[in-house]
Formats: structure tokens, C-alpha cells, sequence
């Protein structure tokens, strides 16, 4: 993974930042799911425990059954013992599936409130500057949905995953006590089970991983919304907000149909080959009792051993098709460990999407101290955490040493997530900035549309609730904007007019180019006028996917 720049360009001459990164692979040692590996053993231990006693009274009870049919239909006897045998093993078998899965739901339930209370201390010790990197609805939505996913990982599938090795191999045993031919062909279904497994498997994690990033997405601009909704009422915005939130609604929807879609299919396929098996061994079976054929270890056999074979072969798929119907768990579990690794990252080693490396050559020594310096490129091509990284905000993952330089120089870091504290806007905007004068706030405010504002009517003396709750995204954007002007640090604005109208923008964009006669001013955008105000502009883009060399 790199990252190379050219040399620093002439004013509106474009670079081009090219960024190779990949995703962090998945190790033992993750920060969330080893915990929670951990933390769910015992109670792994125990469900696993049931369920195989389970499988063993099932398997007695297919024993007593056959045998029971199997005298009845040869010899018209009527074996008492065989059928309170076999109702006995069934209540067993019953009995101790119910304890099973009370056991692994239980286990889940502790697991996710453990994680839960982990997740609350981890967010109580994180620093405030990290901790505002993240929407608040990503976080809710964090709390609320990823514990449950993982403690579904951990407890349900593994089980599953077991006994799907365990309840076959046990079925095997028996029937191989009654023919191993018969055995052996029911072992020689598992390679083509397990081959459809490993082709749905990515297209399950793809589906999952959409999933998460839309339900994310979803929680995060419904949360904005809702802080925002007096500004939208208001402005009489409603339908148009509305119809965003239902397509990320509808978005999410059809990523959720998309993951039971391919899990469904996954379950169809295994009962296709399950029961063409059973057709198998029943052909086989009747062919041998009617003397047409004389294969070995199907010829020749008592009909209850037949019947036997034949119920058994029902019980050896069962731990497929149980494992087939949670195999989506495993991919949204993996995505929610991931979303959970952030929680637990201690500070200096964040587990960011990508890495960058190599970026050295953009270093304090090659940034002017004046200017605007612009960087665009994609969604998702890694904008927003360049510009974090730079400003100090998150660490560099590696192979960089330079960055937390500039942030020394002092520094201000403009977003839609900035704190802004409960009081009037006098104390938003000054806040930290040792008391500036009425005067100057008065300046700062009124340079950025601020004072005009008909929906935080007050002037310098407008209430603003906790945490903001009552501005919008543009307001939130104009406070920070309107910061600047009360200091002198290095300025490093995420898309600082993304949620401005035009008139507001065209403010915005007049203060950055005039504070960047002064100091230095970074912005990530995707305004094309903003940029073309720029003295430098760089480009960041994701990495071209390698087409396959052909044969």
C-alpha cells in the first residue's frame, strides 16, 4: 500500500494523490470478536453439550423406530419395548433440544449485554476529539444492532458450525454399523455441500457488508434529521427530506432481502442434494429387498436395517441444513466485529478502512505556510481521513512520521460533527478561544450569514441546546467557520460547504480564501468553485482493480 505525490503544482494545476489501500484482515486477536470469543465459551460449551445429546437420543430413536416398523411390517409382531423405546428417546431428543436452545439464546442475550457494557466504557474513556469522528446515529445504531449480530456470530453459528461436523460424523457411525457402503455414500455428499458453502460464502459477505454500510448510513442521516427537523419544518422541507430517508429506507430494505435471498438459496440447495441423497440410498435399498440388484452393503439386509439407514440419513443432513439457514449470521457478524473493532482501538493504533504509506513526501517541509491547498476525489477514495490525519485527528496506521508536525503548529478543525456547547451563540463560536470580544464575534458571525439567520432568531444572544441539537448541519459548518476568524492556526475544513445554499456558500467560500492569505487552509471537497479558488489542488483516488491475466 502507498501513496505518491508529484511535485507540489502551480496555482489550479492539478496532482494526483494515487492510494492503494485494502481492508484489514480479520486475525484472532480482533479487539471485539477475541472478547467475545471469550467471553461466550462457557456458555458455548454448554449449548454445544445439549445439542449433542440431543443428536445421540435422535439417533436412539431412529434405532427403536426401525426396528419397531421393521418387525411389525415382516412379522406382524408387535415389539413393545422398541416403541417406548422410541417415544422415550423422542421426548428425550425433544426435551433436550428445547435446553439447547434456550441455552444458545441465553448465551447470546449475556454475550450482547456484556458487549454492550464493554462498548459504554470504551465510549467513556474515549477522548471527545475521537469520539466526534463518528455520526451520533452510527454510534446508536453500534450499540443497538452490532452486539447482537456478534453474540449471534460467536454462540449461534459456531454451534452450528460444530455440530456440523459432530451430528454427521455420529450419523455415520451409526448407519456404518448397519452397512459402511451406505456410510461412505452418505460421506460423499459432504464435498459438494461444502463446495456450494465456499462459492456462496463471498457473495453472502458482499451482501452483508452492504447491509451494514446502508443501515449505517440510514441511522446516521435519520439522527441528522431529526436534530435538524425544526429547520426543515420551517423551510418546508419536509417532503423532500422525507423521500432521501425513504430511499436509504428502501436501500436498506433491499440489502436485507438480498443476504436472506442467497441464505435461502444456500438452504435450498443443501435440502436439493440432502433428499436426492436419501432417493439414493432408498433406490438402492428397494432394488436390493426386491433382488434386482446385489450391491454390496445394500443386498441383503433386514428391513429394519434398512429402515434404519434411511431414517439416519434424514438425521445426517439436519446439522447442514440448521448451519445453511444461519449462514448469513456468519457474514453479518464479521461486519459488526468490524464496525466494533473502532470501539476498542487503542489511541495510535485505529483500525481505519486503509492505510497509507509512503506519504512522507507530503510533509510539513513541502505545505506552504499560506494558501489554500484543495483536496477532492470519489466518496469513499479516503478524503475525509487524509484531512483527519493531517490535522492530527486520527493517527497514521503507518509509514508515516511527518503528520503530526503540522498539527503542532496549532490548528482548527472544521466539520458538520464539531462540538458546539449549550449557551448562546456568542459562547458557540468563541468557545475556546480565551474570551474573545463582543466586537469581534459580531464580525466573525456576520461574515458567515450567521446574524441573518431567521431560524436562530437572537442574533449573538440565540440559544443553542446541548450538543447543538437545534442547528443543522449548515449552522454547525458556519460556527466553525466563523472560529477561524477568532485564530490564527492552520485550518483543515471537511467539505465545509456540502450543506450550504448557494448564496451561504459563495460566504463560506470568500472566508477560506481570505483567512488563506494568511495561514494555511486544507479543505476535502467536492466543490467545484471552492477548488477553483485554490492555489493547489490534489486529487485522491482509489485504486484500479487489477483485471485477470489471462491464461
Amino acid at each position: 500500500m502507498w501513496l505518491s505525490t508529484d511535485a507540489i503544482s502551480p496555482r489550479r494545476h492539478q496532482n494526483v494523490l494515487t492510494a492503494k489501500y485494502t481492508a484489514r484482515e480479520s486475525q484472532a486477536h480482533d479487539n471485539a470478536l477475541g472478547p467475545a470469543r471469550i467471553m461466550g465459551a462457557a456458555g458455548l460449551r454448554m449449548t454445544l453439550a445439549w445439542q449433542v445429546a440431543r443428536t445421540l437420543f435422535r439417533l436412539g430413536f431412529a434405532a427403536a423406530l426401525a426396528v419397531f416398523g421393521g418387525r411389525m411390517i415382516e412379522g406382524g409382531t408387535f415389539v413393545v419395548q422398541a416403541l417406548a423405546g422410541a417415544l422415550g428417546a423422542l421426548v428425550l431428543a425433544g426435551c433436550t433440544g428445547l435446553i439447547a436452545d434456550r441455552a444458545a439464546a441465553r448465551t447470546e442475550t449475556e454475550l450482547a449485554d456484556g458487549l454492550r457494557a464493554r462498548l459504554q466504557a470504551a465510549l467513556a474513556d474515549m477522548a471527545p476529539h475521537r469520539l466526534r469522528t463518528r455520526p451520533a446515529g452510527a454510534l446508536i445504531a453500534g450499540l443497538q444492532r452490532h452486539p447482537d449480530a456478534l453474540a449471534g456470530l460467536v454462540i449461534g453459528l459456531t454451534a452450528a458450525r460444530t455440530m456440523m461436523g459432530i451430528g454427521p460424523l455420529l450419523a455415520a457411525l451409526a448407519v456404518a454399523i448397519v452397512s459402511w457402503e451406505a456410510a461412505l455414500t452418505l460421506l460423499l455428499a459432504i464435498p459438494v455441500m461444502g463446495l456450494f458453502f465456499a462459492l456462496l460464502g463471498g457473495v453472502v459477505r458482499s451482501r452483508a457488508a452492504t447491509q451494514e454500510k446502508n443501515f449505517g448510513r440510514l441511522a446516521a442521516q435519520f439522527a441528522d434529521r431529526i436534530r435538524t427537523l425544526p429547520t426543515i419544518l420551517a423551510n418546508h422541507a419536509l417532503p423532500c427530506e422525507h423521500d432521501k430517508l425513504e430511499t436509504r429506507m428502501t436501500a436498506y430494505a433491499d440489502s436485507t432481502m438480498e443476504v436472506l435471498r442467497v441464505a435461502f438459496l444456500n438452504a435450498g440447495i443443501i435440502d436439493f442434494f440432502s433428499a436426492l441423497s436419501i432417493a439414493v440410498l432408498a433406490v438402492f435399498l428397494g432394488l436390493g429387498h426386491l433382488g434386482l440388484v446385489h450391491v454390496p452393503g445394500f443386498y441383503g439386509l433386514q428391513l429394519w436395517q434398512s429402515l434404519f439407514i434411511l431414517i439416519i440419513a434424514a438425521d445426517f443432513f439436519t446439522p447442514f441444513r440448521r448451519y445453511a439457514e444461519q449462514y448469513h449470521l456468519k457474514a453479518e457478524g464479521e461486519a459488526a466485529a468490524k464496525e466494533l473493532d473502532w470501539y476498542f482501538v487503542a489511541p495510535g493504533h485505529d483500525a481505519m478502512p486503509f492505510t497509507f504509506e509512503g506519504l512522507d513526501t507530503f510533509s510539513v517541509a513541502e505545505l506552504p505556510t499560506t494558501g489554500l491547498i484543495a483536496i477532492s476525489g470519489p466518496s469513499g477514495a479516503g478524503k475525509s481521513t487524509l484531512l483527519r490525519m493531517l490535522a492530527g485527528i486520527e493517527p497514521p496506521s503507518s509509514g508515516i512520521t511527518t503528520l503530526p508536525q503540522i498539527s503542532s503548529l496549532g490548528c482548527d478543525w472544521i466539520s458538520t460533527e464539531i462540538y458546539v456547547p449549550s449557551g448562546t451563540l456568542a459562547e458557540a463560536i468563541g468557545w475556546n478561544r480565551n474570551t474573545p470580544a463582543r466586537a469581534a464575534l459580531q464580525r466573525a458571525a456576520e461574515q458567515v450569514g450567521l446574524l441573518d439567520e431567521t431560524l436562530l432568531p437572537g442574533g449573538l444572544d440565540a440559544t443553542i441546546a446541548e450538543g447543538g441539537a437545534n442547528l443543522s448541519g449548515g449552522q454547525r459548518m458556519r460556527i466553525g467557520i466563523a472560529r477561524i476568524l477568532l485564530s490564527s492556526g492552520a485550518v483543515f475544513a471537511d467539505e465545509p460547504t456540502a450543506k450550504l445554499d448557494a448564496e451561504t456558500a459563495a460566504l463560506v467560500r470568500g472566508v477560506l480564501s481570505e483567512s488563506a492569505r494568511q495561514r494555511l487552509v486544507l479543505v476535502a471537497t467536492h466543490d467545484e468553485r471552492l477548488i477553483e479558488t485554490a492555489d493547489r489542488h490534489y486529487v485522491l483516488r482509489p485504486p484500479r482493480s487489477k483485471e485477470p491475466v489471462a491464461a
